[in-house]
């Protein structure tokens, strides 16, 4: 054992050689740990390698941390000079036993920007160390800032940017091959940090940035991370911030899918400028079969209509709440999801130029519902029906109903048949008290929510009647509301 200053000079410079070698002859090193041993049994190096994973002899911690930890805070107060391999050596091992001590990624931000360090061997040591503490702070907001210096890297700035785009629009460049090599690897980091810590809150976050700046727009990333994330959720039923990132996804794609169907000559364009679009070995986006390339793949995207979502979303939450009663965490990620629907369809409605919003109407067209469409949502019969289609005008919603009908989408009635049915079958108390504090939420948010939509432009005694007529259609008698209050409370005539 060690106890002279110089001999713990001897030890941990011994060591961190040993910590170095380990990486010159095992690159592919994939995860590190601390093996309990309270002290040296033998004259033997503490760093142990087992094929792709490096351990440290907790023993040498107590030498090893506060030798590195002094050598670069000298360095750093200029009062010790240390070369570029030295100064890289102690930094690795300082980080790999301490990653959240923010003055060691500081000195490595200084390496990279000089140009003596490279973004990839930066971004390979916070994996390493998100391995032993997979939710420090630091390490995350470190890898952030080398991921935008890579960005900058491969996407120029102003005119030099619009002629790289313009001169290898559709095609693999090297940039573009880096970027993504890059958003596979953070999601896969993501991915074993949330599996090392349940609701890591620094991962989840982590991976929404990593999405919305290295895969800004892009259909198919966003689609295939929530068609990959089902299965995720189902085995963790109760992690609150992978949810919560299932909610972004599921944002993150309405709004490109409505973009798209607003703006149709815009589909094509939606795509990340910095990620080609490429379907990696099994995924499930919908075959080419036209051979056209981008445009092709987006339009079947786009045919993965916001209803689509929504549905799937709900049936989903339907079963895992089922499967695995007295979770919280899915009664959340109902409410979610129910007020997202919501909101949506209220948004399409002002935009479609429907003033009033019914809570019970069809997720399709209310015009078209109107023009024929039966009640049960059967597709109607499209041969010679619509002026826009007799007169040779082939339109989306014409294509659609070709297609077969539109899944039942999410209504109030049937939330409430949920919850009803879940209530005379459920035997958890927390299972019943969560239906029951998601009926309420029901009552209380959405419903007044439709009746303010209605009233808003309808003041007075006729937003009224209205109001009260949109109540006997939810079914919803044990709701009481003050309609004299809600008159006093607008600025229209009483």
């Amino acid at each position: 054992m060690a106890e002279s200053e110089e001999e713990v000079d001897v030890l941990v410079q011994r060591v961190m050689k040993d910590i170095s070698n380990a990486f010159k002859k095992n690159p592919n090193i994939d995860e590190i740990g601390l093996i309990p041993c309270p002290e040296a049994r033998c004259n033997r190096s503490p760093i142990v390698l087992v094929e792709n994973k490096l351990g440290v002899e907790s023993w040498c911690v107590k030498f090893l941390l506060p030798y590195v930890h002094n050598k670069l805070l000298l360095y750093r107060q200029r009062k010790l000079w240390l070369d570029r391999e030295v100064l890289i050596d102690v930094t690795c091992t300082l980080l790999l036993l301490n990653p959240d001590f923010t003055t060691a990624w500081n000195v490595r931000k200084e390496l990279l920007q000089c140009g003596l360090l490279s973004p990839e061997k930066d971004l390979y040591l916070g994996k390493l160390a998100l391995t032993k503490f997979p939710k420090s702070p630091d390490t995350w907001i470190h890898r952030r800032w080398v991921l935008q210096q890579v960005q900058r890297e491969c996407c120029p700035q102003g005119s030099e940017r619009k002629e790289h785009a313009s001169g290898h629009r559709g095609d693999s460049t090297p940039h573009s091959e880096r970027l993504q090599r890059l958003l596979h690897e953070e999601i896969k980091v993501c991915s074993d940090a949330a599996g090392r810590y349940p609701s890591n809150y620094n991962a989840w976050s982590h991976r929404i940035w990593v999405l919305q700046n290295l895969a800004k727009g892009n259909l198919k990333v966003l689609h295939d991370e929530l068609s990959s994330m089902s299965h995720w959720v189902s085995m963790h039923v109760s992690d609150h911030s992978g949810f919560h990132y299932r909610q972004f996804l599921l944002k993150a794609l309405v709004t490109e899918l409505s973009q798209g169907q607003n703006h149709p000559e815009l589909a094509c364009g939606r795509e990340s400028p910095q990620l080609p679009l490429r379907t990696p070995a099994g995924s499930h986006s919908p075959p080419q079969s036209n051979g056209d390339g981008l445009a092709s793949s987006s339009e079947d995207l786009h045919e993965a209509t916001v209803p689509h979502l929504f549905h799937d979303e709900m049936e989903l939450c339907t079963d895992l709440i089922e499967t695995y009663p007295g979770h919280e965490t899915l009664w959340c990620h109902r409410r979610h999801v129910f007020f997202l629907w919501h909101h949506w369809k209220q948004q399409q409605r002002r935009e479609s130029g429907s003033i009033f919003l019914r809570p019970g109407d069809s997720c399709n067209d209310p015009l078209v519902e109107a023009n024929g469409e039966s009640a049960n949502g059967q597709p109607m019969d499209v041969d010679g029906v619509s002026d826009r289609v007799k007169h040779g005008g082939y339109t989306q919603d014409s294509k659609r109903r070709k297609r077969g009908p539109e899944p039942p989408c999410p209504r109030l009635t049937a939330e409430h048949n949920f919850i009803d049915q879940t209530l005379a079958t459920c035997r958890s108390p927390e299972q019943r008290r969560f239906a029951t504090a998601y009926r309420k939420w029901l009552d209380s948010v959405i419903v007044l929510c439709v009746i303010a939509a209605n009233s808003a432009e309808d003041l007075g005694i006729r937003g009224v009647s209205r109001s009260h007529h949109t109540l006997q259609e939810l079914g919803t008698p044990h709701l009481t509301l003050s309609f004299s209050d809600l008159l006093t409370d607008t600025d229209g005539p009483s």
